[in-house]
């Protein structure tokens, strides 16, 4: 029992200092959009890149390790009923069609979310947020869903969105958004998830 609650008070430290890390790299746009723009200007774009994973990768690593030993002791504080497990799986299935907008650019729902990666973040957080009550996730996905939440609404703000000149073209990059979305949460709910998470969604 000691063992376990030593491991679990360190994992939320490590848990602690991935989050911090992580989003801290990724809210420089957000905060500090000119130094970041200078840097890029004077550097170059590959050493902004370096430097956005070499502090990136190492954060997430921190947080998979730390909610893996914080989750050893749970501290629940709340049990989430049931069915708040369908209403992950719903939110889940569009979050994964954002994330195909903004990996594959040029589609109408795209140029509609105007951010759809943060959006899709917002949808996943806050689903996983309320299927969970222990206080790891609700770091971990609390702090997300409010980053995603923020991020979207600066960078909406900030964002002119050009008018659509024509639509040639676009109902077919939406129809290769939605499948390849559908496609990746299916690989991720019914086989990666278990493997990566040691939880089976659906069984």
């Amino acid at each position: 029992m000691y063992l376990a609650q030593r491991e679990g008070a360190v994992g939320y430290l490590y848990l602690s200092v991935g989050l911090i890390l992580l989003i801290g790299m990724h809210s420089i746009r957000l905060v500090a959009p000119d130094w970041r723009e200078r840097l890029i200007a004077r550097r170059g774009p590959s050493i902004w890149r370096a430097l956005h994973t070499g502090v990136s990768l190492p954060a997430v690593a921190l947080i998979v390790w730390g909610f893996s030993l914080a989750s050893a002791d749970p501290v629940w504080l709340w049990l989430p009923p049931p069915w708040t497990r369908h209403v992950t799986a719903a939110l889940t299935v569009p979050a994964f069609v954002l994330l195909a907008a903004a990996l594959l650019p040029g589609s109408r729902i795209a140029w509609r979310v105007g951010q759809p990666l943060a959006a899709s973040v917002k949808l996943w957080a806050f689903g996983h947020l309320v299927a969970n009550g222990t206080l790891a996730h609700v770091m971990l996905f609390g702090s997300l869903l409010a980053w995603a939440v923020v991020s979207y609404v600066v960078l909406r703000r900030r964002m002119l969105a050009p008018r659509l000149r024509t639509t040639e073209g676009m109902a077919m990059r939406d129809l290769v958004v939605i499948t390849s979305g559908l496609a990746m949460w299916a690989v991720f709910a019914f086989r990666l998830h278990g493997i990566l998470m040691g939880v089976r969604p659906f069984g």
